[in-house]
């Protein structure tokens, strides 16, 4: 891989197992760390954004609980303590580098509406042309379970598209995706690169949970790969616990796994309509609506609807399925829960737009 140009731009993703540190590297020092290789990749004339997590484990660690809260009250509440020790970490270690820091707190909720949506996009812009580092991070204090990402990794991926990133760079502690769990199969072996979504998709049944303190592992990692490479963002997945290893990645070296991006990538529009929602309920299709989409490209007509699952109102979201339970696509629903069930089966009535909607099986 060539040296990137000096236009780069990229969200480097640190999770919480990272950023606990150890006895002989404390959370401090893996921050001005990262904020050291960070910095002279901005002197450089990149474009850096930084998805952080650790708010939660600090506060654990502030407070001495043992172990991480598993109410989300609880959760909530050590969000709050550790928040602000977090973003003085980095505000303190980007400092001395010369540069400045700004703390953007999103929810779900933030991004699934678009209008929403394209402020947090505008904002993070503006921070980006000031040259501030965003400092992005779940708003875990307010975030209830319906509004929660769930992990930073998906958030990760949903920041790189909304500042239309060239890579994503998630630093985890192992050194790459492997065939099979390393730590129970002795047959795994270490994936340089994954070429398509197809492959990607295939390597789903190797993903493991997360450990304690983290929320993420493979199969959130993978989830994330996803979303950014169908927008067209390379994606780089490494152990960031050896800060040379970071650096190799950002000088171009080929370390850990790279997730190639799409060759034909979703529009802004699509890729918000495919990622960034949240569904409130799904709908059943037909044979005749399935190819209609897939095949035609046609809006979704209440002729072809089956099944109305969930209640939604005009405007929400919904899955698109197929007759055996295949998700095709999702879309904005033109009418109501209630509405369609009213009319299902109807000919000549809209249910969502083609313009509503995208595809998102492969």
């Amino acid at each position: 891989m060539t040296t990137p140009s000096h236009s780069m731009r990229r969200v480097i993703k640190v999770g919480t197992s990272l950023l606990r540190g150890s006895a002989d590297r404390p959370t401090a020092a893996v921050i001005a760390d990262l904020a050291a290789s960070l910095s002279r990749q901005r002197r450089q004339g990149e474009t850096i954004a930084l998805v952080t997590s650790g708010a939660v484990g600090l506060g654990c660690e502030a407070l001495g609980l043992g172990q991480r809260p598993s109410e989300v009250v609880a959760l909530q509440a050590a969000a709050a303590v550790g928040q602000g020790r977090l973003m003085a970490l980095y505000q303190d270690a980007f400092a001395v580098r010369g540069l400045a820091v700004a703390q953007v707190l999103l929810t779900r909720g933030d991004l699934a509406s678009r209008l929403r949506y394209q402020n947090a996009c505008r904002t993070l812009e503006q921070l980006l042309t000031w040259g501030v580092v965003p400092v992005v991070n779940e708003n875990d204090t307010l975030a209830t379970d319906e509004l929660r990402f769930g992990d930073n990794d998906t958030l990760s991926a949903l920041v790189a598209v909304a500042i239309g990133a060239d890579e994503l760079v998630l630093l985890t502690d192992v050194d790459s995706l492997y065939s099979g769990d390393p730590r129970s199969d002795a047959e795994a072996r270490p994936i340089e690169e994954v070429a398509s979504l197809a492959e990607l998709d295939s390597l789903q049944s190797v993903a493991t949970g997360g450990g304690q303190w983290g929320t993420g592992g493979m199969t959130t990692k993978l989830t994330a790969a996803r979303i950014a490479t169908s927008s067209g963002i390379r994606v780089r997945l490494a152990d960031g616990r050896d800060p040379a290893v970071l650096d190799a990645l950002l000088a171009g070296e080929r370390v850990g796994t790279l997730f190639q991006p799409s060759p034909t990538p979703l529009p802004d529009r699509k890729g918000w309509l495919a990622h960034a929602l949240l569904p409130k309920g799904s709908l059943q299709l037909d044979a005749g609506a399935e190819r209609a989409l897939t095949q035609q490209g046609a809006s979704l007509l209440a002729v072809g609807v089956q099944a109305v699952v969930g209640d939604f109102e005009r405007r929400e979201a919904v899955r698109l399925l197929a007759s055996d339970g295949r998700e095709l696509g999702r879309g904005l629903a033109s009418l109501s829960s209630t509405e369609l069930r009213e009319l299902m089966g109807s000919s000549g009535v809209e249910v969502v737009h083609r313009d509503q909607l995208v595809l998102t099986s492969c």
